[in-house]
């Protein structure tokens, strides 16, 4: 059974974070709001909860997760950025966009994609995400909150109690943020010459000149 934390959407309680980053160190599966929509986050090392989470979601190895980082300088440690790359994504982070690179080797090789060893990345803008990315000073590994099933074959959970509904059985904490978009991120490529459009969602592109 998941535990159930109401934390201040822009005050987050710093002993609820603490506690939320103890449930994620013990391999937990958490759902938390981002400046999107709910995500499902785990421990980067923990290669049991990763397999765990994909289970979840649905989606095999070939399926991009996402590292949720604190700042630009947290990205550059997992992904090769040039200086091109840098200059938009210094324009669109903190955001709700993931953008994917070439993964470095500080990142698991089971968690690049199999073939082109790359890596999705982001900073969220929402306080809750950014202090318990804080507290655990690393990345998080996430993926949006998307659930098989639904009359499309796929649902997108926004309400936290809702999502204690469904998966309060097989995740460790749901954290109660409030209401978040019920857009997921917008994707960019960042691998080629010019950036590409893999997914528009509540990101505005343009700032990538899209």
């Amino acid at each position: 059974m998941s535990q159930f934390f109401q934390i201040h959407p822009d005050n987050p309680q710093l002993r609820l974070i603490k506690q939320a980053a103890q449930i994620i160190h013990a391999g937990g599966i958490v759902a938390l709001p981002t400046d999107s929509c709910y995500a499902l986050v785990c421990h980067l090392d923990d290669k049991s909860a990763v397999e765990k989470l994909r289970r979840i979601r649905g989606v095999d190895e070939k399926h991009h997760l996402t590292l949720l980082c604190r700042d630009l300088s947290e990205i550059s440690e997992y992904a090769r950025v040039d200086n091109r790359q840098f200059r938009l994504l210094k324009a669109a982070t903190p955001g709700p966009f993931t953008v994917i690179l070439e993964a470095t080797k500080s990142v698991p090789r089971r968690l690049s994609h199999p073939s082109r060893k790359t890596i999705g990345l982001r900073v969220p803008e929402n306080a809750i995400a950014h202090a318990l990315l804080e507290e655990l000073g690393q990345p998080l590994l996430g993926a949006t909150l998307i659930l098989p099933g639904g009359e499309d074959g796929e649902e997108l959970l926004n309400d936290a109690e809702a999502i204690r509904e469904r998966l309060e059985k097989q995740i460790e904490l749901i954290i109660d943020g409030g209401a978040c978009s019920l857009e997921p991120t917008t994707v960019i490529d960042l691998t080629s010459e010019a950036p590409v459009l893999v997914r528009h969602g509540r990101g505005d592109p343009a700032v990538f000149g899209l």
